[in-house]
């Protein structure tokens, strides 16, 4: 259980001070949608909102015991650290990737406890500007000696892992001609769907269901599946020429994605040199070579550069064990889950000696919704949660 003097003085999570900000952060929406070149997010207005919030106990204006920086890499786009500084060096808890309020508090503590609001999460494409520039230029290194909670999933339960994400196209070329005669036609349609077919199929024995999936909980193994198809148009009576098939690889930690990409690079190499001993025909006229042409169909597999690697938090670390411990005495019950959606940067900390463990309040129900949102007695539980880990560590010897 937490601490009585730790519980007495935090207290909980102020409805009306953190309503007010939330209506804030919710007013600059419009500014912070994160899709470049069209959109591109300033999220230096939620930080100027934090940093206002919390002004009052700031120790450069207010007097009180919190040390706030923001950090920019670029114009308007502004990460927060606040750091509680606690009396024992080398101790650390931290809180990345929330949107939270902190509420203020002054009880003396071992521990110094650090909330890190960052930039650019939503979107992998742009780098430098958020937690991987905070990481690069050293400013989270003191974060290593302790456990690191990401507070970005849902439900209020431990997530212990995520999935890879490898974004695909397979692009097919064929020769495009009348449908009337359909035996001088290399039909790209036909063609990059029996070899969409036949890589899945060779995806799934390399990649079988993993015996660690079971330990982790994992709702599904991984899957490489199709979700978007595009071709350059054309009418009804035309066989087209060529067509692309899109869509992702959602990868569990014990794979890697690097191999991933290679392999199908191979998979697509072998059928292109194998075309007409490989795939599947689709009727009697249904071809890909033109011998008497001497033209080949051709199939071409691009990745796009927002591969993200999943990750397995430790379940042996000090960090993991408060966590649990936390949210069975806060919720009532703790039931760790993984899923194969994505969380980027984690792995990536991970791998730079961060004790990465992952947690978070909204509903993943609601999640990129048309109207998302969250329920303040979940923040509120959320918010006794940290001070529940927060006290834990401050008892250890």
């Amino acid at each position: 259980m937490a601490s009585p003097a730790l519980k007495d003085a935090v207290g909980g999570l102020d409805r009306d001070g953190f309503v007010a900000l939330l209506s804030k952060l919710i007013g600059e929406s419009a500014r912070l949608q994160n899709d470049p070149p069209v959109h591109r997010p300033e999220e230096d207005l939620v930080a100027q909102h934090v940093v206002d919030a919390l002004r009052p106990v700031s120790t450069e204006t207010g007097g009180g015991p919190l040390v706030v920086r923001k950090v920019s890499y670029a114009e308007g786009r502004s990460n927060v650290i606040v750091e509680y500084p606690g009396t024992v060096p080398g101790r650390i808890v931290s809180f990345v990737g929330m949107h939270m309020d902190v509420v203020p508090v002054k009880p003396p503590l071992k521990h110094s406890v650090i909330g890190v609001f960052i930039a650019n999460e939503e979107n992998s494409s742009v780098t430098g500007i958020g937690v991987d520039g905070l990481v690069k230029d050293g400013l989270l290194d003191m974060l290593k000696t302790g456990p690191l909670f990401w507070i970005d999933t849902a439900d209020k339960q431990p997530c212990i892992g995520t999935g890879g994400m490898i974004p695909w196209h397979l692009k097919a070329t064929g020769k495009l001609f009348h449908s009337g005669l359909a035996h001088k036609a290399i039909n790209s349609m036909e063609m990059n769907m029996e070899a969409l077919k036949e890589i899945q199929k060779r995806f799934y024995t390399d990649f079988p269901p993993h015996e660690q999936e079971k330990v982790y909980k994992f709702a599904t193994p991984s899957t490489m599946k199709p979700t978007k198809w595009s071709y350059p148009g054309g009418g009804l009576n035309q066989i087209p020429g060529e067509c692309t098939i899109s869509g992702d690889i959602r990868l569990t930690p014990f794979y890697s994605t690097s191999h991933v990409v290679e392999k199908l690079k191979e998979y697509v190499e072998d059928i292109n040199e194998r075309l007409e001993t490989t795939l599947d025909t689709r009727g009697p006229v249904s071809k890909y070579v033109l011998p008497d042409e001497n033209l080949r169909g051709r199939l071409e597999i691009s990745f796009d550069g927002d591969v993200m690697n999943g990750v397995a938090c430790n379940l042996k670390s000090r960090g993991f064990k408060a966590l649990c411990k936390a949210t069975e005495e806060i919720v009532g019950h703790v039931e760790p889950y993984s899923i194969t959606g994505s969380l980027p940067l984690i792995r990536e900390l991970q791998d730079e000696g961060f004790d990465v463990q992952t947690a978070g309040y909204g509903l993943l129900k609601t999640y990129h919704a048309k109207n998302e949102y969250c329920l303040f007695s979940d923040m509120a539980q959320g918010f006794q949660v940290f001070a529940s880990i927060i006290s834990q560590l401050e008892e250890e010897v």
